[in-house]
C-alpha cells in the first residue's frame, strides 16, 4: 500500500515514522515534507493550503491512502476536493473542520449540545469587547476567531490587556493577518489534558491522552506556544475519566452528524481540569503536536488499520492498544521562538542518539547536505520508558548532545506528573 501523508512538521514526521513501521505499507510519499522526513519517505514539493496543487500531486502519486496532518489543507476543503475525485483520505470536511478553524463555531456548537466550557462571548469589533468584558471577572483569555497556529491565545491578567490583545487581533499587527472576530473566555484554572479519538461520522473509539506544554517558559510562564513538550502516561487520567471524554467525543460526533456535517478522522479534545470537572477548551480536528510525537512511540495497533477503519466507517471495530508505561516529548525551538526567530542554523550532533530515542524534525530542511533550522519549532526529541522519569531522562540525555545556534527548549516537561 502506498500512502500520501501532507504535512511537514514534527507531527508528519511522527506519522511518517508509524505507518512505515506497517507490514502493510510499501511507500511512504510526504508533501512537503522536512530534512529528517526525507531519511524516511520520499519528500514531493507541494503548497498544502492549495486545493488545486493538492489534486495535482495526488493524481501524480495515486497512493492508496492520503492522511493530512495539519489544519490549513482541512481549513482550505483539501479534503472534500480529494473525495470528489474517489480518492480515500484522513480528516474531516471544510464545514466539519470548523471545530477548530473557527473558535466562535465550537463554543456555539458546545452550547447547542451541552458540552461543559468557559462562559464566553463571540465580539466583531473591540467596542463590542469593551462591553462584553463586563460581565467576566478581570481574568480572561482572548482567542482569534481562527487558526493562528497556536499561538491566537492571549491569556490576560486585566481587562486592559483584554482590550489591547484583542485590538491587536483586529488591527492584525498581533498574527500577522486581521481577525474578524475574538472570542472572550473566563480563564479557567487547573492542568490540561488533551484527549484523542478516531471518529468515522459515526463512532468514536479512544485513541490516547496527553499532556501538553503550551507555554515558552518553564513553570508554565510566558507566552504560548504551539507547543513545547508532551507526555504521555497510564496515569495521566483514570479510566472513569477516560471514559467520560470519550463520551463527550461521541456527543460531539452525534451533534456533527445530526448538523449535517458528519465528523471524521481524529477530533482532539483539549481540556482544563479544573475544580468543578473536565472543561473543553478547544477542538482540533487533526493529530495535535507534539502530542502526536509521544503517542505515536506508545502506539502498538498498526496506524494504517485505525486510518483505514475511519476511512471506510468501521471505527466500532477497531481496538486501540498502547504500550504500557509512558512517553515524552521536549521540543528544541529557534532563539526568539514563538517570536521572530532566524533559520538557517548548522545542527549538530543528530547522529550521536541514543536508541531508543527518536528524533522528530518540526522545522530544518537540507542545505548543501547539511540539515539546518526552517522553523520556530526544530526538533522534537521523544522516547518511551518504563515510567515519565525514564522516558524523561532519555530524552534530556540526548537533547544534551543536539546544539544549534540559538537553541531555547524547556527543562521542566512533566513537572506536574513528576511533583518535582
Amino acid at each position: 500500500m502506498k500512502i500520501l501523508v501532507i504535512g511537514g512538521g514534527g507531527r508528519e514526521h511522527a506519522l511518517v515514522w508509524a505507518l512505515q513501521g506497517s507490514a502493510r505499507v510499501t511507500e511512504v510519499v510526504c508533501a512537503p515534507g522536512n530534512g529528517g522526513i526525507a531519511k524516511l519517505a520520499r519528500c514531493v514539493p507541494v503548497d498544502v493550503s492549495d486545493v488545486e496543487e493538492m489534486k495535482l500531486l495526488v493524481g501524480r502519486e495515486r497512493p492508496s491512502l492520503v492522511a493530512i496532518g495539519p489544519e490549513v489543507p482541512l481549513a482550505v476543503g483539501a479534503v472534500d476536493a480529494l473525495q470528489e475525485r474517489g480518492v480515500r483520505v484522513f480528516g474531516p470536511t471544510k464545514a466539519a473542520a470548523q471545530l477548530e478553524t473557527s473558535k466562535g463555531f465550537a463554543k456555539e456548537f458546545m452550547r447547542r449540545w451541552e458540552i461543559p466550557t468557559a462562559a464566553y462571548a463571540v465580539c466583531g469589533s473591540a467596542e463590542i469587547v469593551r462591553g462584553a468584558l463586563e460581565k467576566f471577572g478581570e481574568r480572561v483569555v482572548v482567542k482569534a476567531d481562527g487558526l493562528a497556529a497556536g499561538k491566537g491565545v492571549v491569556l490576560c491578567e486585566t481587562h486592559a490587556e483584554a482590550v489591547r490583545a484583542a485590538e491587536e487581533m483586529f488591527s492584525g499587527t498581533l498574527l500577522g493577518a486581521a481577525v474578524e472576530s475574538v472570542v472572550i473566555e473566563e480563564m479557567l484554572e487547573g492542568p490540561e489534558v488533551s484527549f484523542f479519538a478516531i471518529c468515522d461520522g459515526t463512532n468514536a473509539v479512544a485513541l490516547a491522552a496527553a499532556q501538553d506544554h503550551k507555554r515558552v517558559g518553564e513553570g508554565d510562564t510566558g507566552p504560548n506556544t504551539g507547543g513545547m513538550g508532551a507526555y504521555s502516561t497510564d496515569e495521566l487520567i483514570s479510566a472513569e475519566t477516560s471514559a467520560w471524554m470519550l463520551g463527550v467525543a461521541q456527543r460531539v460526533v452525534d451533534g456533527m452528524r445530526a448538523e449535517g456535517t458528519p465528523f471524521s478522522g481524529v477530533l482532539f479534545t483539549g481540556y482544563m481540569m479544573t475544580p468543578d470537572g473536565p472543561k473543553v477548551l478547544e477542538f482540533n480536528t487533526r493529530f495535535g503536536d507534539p502530542e502526536t510525537e509521544a503517542i505515536m512511540l506508545r502506539l502498538e495497533t498498526d496506524l494504517v488499520d485505525i486510518v483505514e477503519a475511519t476511512v471506510e466507517g468501521r471505527v466500532g471495530g477497531v481496538t486501540v492498544r498502547l504500550k504500557p508505561g509512558a512517553s515524552a516529548c521536549v521540543i528544541a525551538a529557534s532563539a526568539g521562538y514563538p517570536g521572530k526567530y532566524v533559520g538557517g542554523k548548522a545542527i549538530s550532533g543528530l547522529d550521536s542518539v541514543a536508541d531508543g530515542v527518536e528524533v522528530f524534525h518540526a522545522g530544518t530542511t537540507l542545505k548543501d547536505g547539511e540539515i539546518v533550522t526552517a522553523g520556530g519549532r526544530v526538533l522534537a526529541v521523544t522516547a518511551i520508558g518504563a515510567d515519565l522519569r525514564e522516558a524523561l531522562a532519555k530524552v534530556y540525555g540526548a537533547m544534551s548532545g543536539i546544539s544549534f545556534e540559538g537553541m531555547q527548549y524547556r527543562r521542566d516537561i512533566g513537572w506536574r506528573a513528576l511533583g518535582d
